[in-house]
């Protein structure tokens, strides 16, 4: 296998298009508040997962694997992918309602989690100003059946357009609800503990510095950006303006991001696959 290729998608693909975006911060963050909705896929990740008190390294660890998969060789990101299969084969829950104990890597459960991390991706990049046509959100949407592909999931079975996800959105509705779980989550989510290089001094006995009330907005946003029927759950409105004022908002948060040299912005992953491209390009 060729250990320095273009990887699963490479430049002239939509999923670098989105990706390039820095605003996907928002958008992870809001495909876990819509992630924390599924009771059977909360009770998975709650019982496996120490989230709770290492929430950044798990940050780090997910980015990562997102960043292999979008920008690594080919070799890298089904490698990537052979460690998350194996991680999950061995994982256990217990069903919430039925006390059924299911394995998490159910297909169920990993088209639950894919679809709203992608449809998060780039209908966040959409709203906060990207320029994206309808058959280039349907090209990410198929190019992402890549990605389902390494968790395990068979890419017939994965929405492939825009149409084939809101069709998916509608069956599974009956089966979200707002859980004790999924409250708590939320609020985690939305006040998780900054790390401490990131808070004010002790001695100011509160933790509402700078990077605090940056993340509350972020946050805030990621919330505004659900569909009203996951709003509503939350316990929402749902009011078209709680969408237009989180709209507003991300748009003024990719502008300021464009403004951040680029070399900050990129990770290594990124700029390791843009080197890449242009050497095999050049050859």
């Amino acid at each position: 296998m060729d250990t320095d290729d273009l990887g699963l998608f490479g430049p002239g693909s939509v999923t670098w298009k989105v990706h390039e975006e820095p605003i996907l911060i928002v958008a992870g963050l809001r495909s876990l508040y819509l992630q924390a909705l599924h009771p059977r896929a909360m009770a998975g990740v709650a019982q496996n997962s120490n989230y709770r008190s290492d929430a950044w390294g798990r940050l780090v660890r997910t980015a990562t694997y997102v960043g292999t998969t979008i920008y690594g060789t080919t070799a890298d990101a089904q490698a990537a992918g052979r460690r998350v299969r194996a991680r999950h084969a061995r994982m256990r829950a217990t069903d919430p309602f039925t006390g059924e104990e299911f394995r998490v890597d159910e297909p169920e459960l990993l088209r639950w989690v894919h679809v709203t991390e992608v449809e998060s991706f780039v209908s966040t990049a959409r709203r906060a100003g990207l320029t994206l046509t309808d058959d280039e959100v349907d090209g990410y949407y198929t190019e992402q059946r890549r990605s389902a592909a390494l968790v395990g999931l068979d890419p017939d079975d994965v929405p492939g357009t825009a149409a084939e996800v809101a069709d998916y959105y509608r069956d599974v509705r009956p089966q979200l609800r707002m859980t004790r779980e999924a409250a708590e989550t939320a609020v985690f989510l939305t006040a998780p503990p900054i790390p401490w290089k990131l808070s004010l001094p002790a001695r100011v006995g509160l933790n509402l510095g700078p990077p605090r009330w940056a993340y509350f907005g972020i946050a805030a946003t990621a919330l505004g950006m659900l569909p009203p029927w996951a709003l509503r759950l939350y316990g929402g409105l749902g009011l078209p303006t709680t969408a237009l004022s989180a709209d507003l908002s991300a748009r003024a948060l990719r502008l300021a991001l464009a403004a951040v040299p680029r070399r900050y912005r990129e990770g290594p992953l990124q700029q390791a696959a843009k080197e890449r491209a242009a050497r095999l390009t050049a050859a």
